[in-house]
């Protein structure tokens, strides 16, 4: 089950991380964006790891206090489950 969950998580955390990236470049040419609850579903439901790294690196939602919250509580559960199924 932690290799699943682990590729599980890894996957979601690319989309993510390519759908912040993506939202980026479209605010830059002022062209149609991902809604926001799509990028915090993403980040809370196993992109976290993904969606704090693009925040990061690409600079973008970081001046959103829910963006921040949402990715922060998002990795905590992704890693709580990880370490629960690692003990299984």
């Amino acid at each position: 089950m932690l290799t699943y969950a682990s590729i599980a998580f890894g996957i979601i955390s690319v989309i993510a991380f390519f759908a912040y990236a993506l939202d980026k470049s479209k605010a830059k040419r002022r062209a149609w964006r991902i809604p926001e609850k799509v990028l915090l579903g993403l980040s809370f439901f196993g992109g976290a790891l993904g969606g704090t790294l693009a925040m990061s690196l690409c600079r973008h939602k970081t001046k959103h206090w829910y963006f921040v919250v949402v990715n922060a509580i998002g990795l905590a559960w992704q890693i709580g489950a990880l370490i629960w199924l690692a003990q299984l």
